[in-house]
């Protein structure tokens, strides 16, 4: 008797990863086997940081989770979790409003490929309120962003927002 494993694939830009981020790499990497934290590659996306740095960012973040992995994709996401071998989308539901565009997302997702099922976590209390466009401006304004995102992210943020 053979053992399916099962492959989750978490996306976004991260740009820059949370710690709302970094509570659902932990929290979806005990539901799956193998967890693939997906950057999806947009060039029409104005970003922050490079693909490479969101990349690096991850992959120090995300260290002790040995069974996650940090990928980027183009083009339709399903695609991408079948050639990776993925049965699982992993999203994050902050609050109400969340929701109705992650539904749309997760039909659309189900019409293109019925067999990739989408899997909403609610996202942690103490990270429901954050996302990574409002910590960007809180630091940009001189705000204090420490316990919102990693402390190696947070440094990161005030080299590229607060010394250039």
């Amino acid at each position: 008797m053979t053992t399916k494993s099962v492959v989750g694939i978490y996306p976004g830009s991260f740009d820059p990863i949370t710690n709302g981020h970094l509570d659902l790499i932990e929290r979806g990497s005990r539901l799956v086997d193998r967890l693939i934290v997906a950057i999806l590659r947009n060039e029409e996306k104005r970003t922050l940081f490079s693909l490479d740095e969101r990349m690096e960012m991850l992959r120090e973040v995300s260290r002790e989770f040995p069974n996650v992995e940090v990928g980027a994709f183009d083009g339709l996401l399903v695609d991408f979790a079948a050639r990776s071998g993925a049965t699982v989308l992993l999203r994050g539901i902050r609050a109400v409003s969340d929701y109705e565009y992650e539904l749309q997302m997760a039909l659309m997702n189900r019409r293109l490929n019925p067999r990739i099922e989408t899997v909403f976590l609610m996202a942690g209390e103490a990270y429901s309120f954050i996302s990574s466009r409002l910590v960007k401006e809180v630091i940009k304004l001189g705000g204090n962003i420490s316990g919102l995102v990693p402390v190696s992210v947070e440094n990161r943020l005030k080299e590229r927002l607060l010394l250039t």
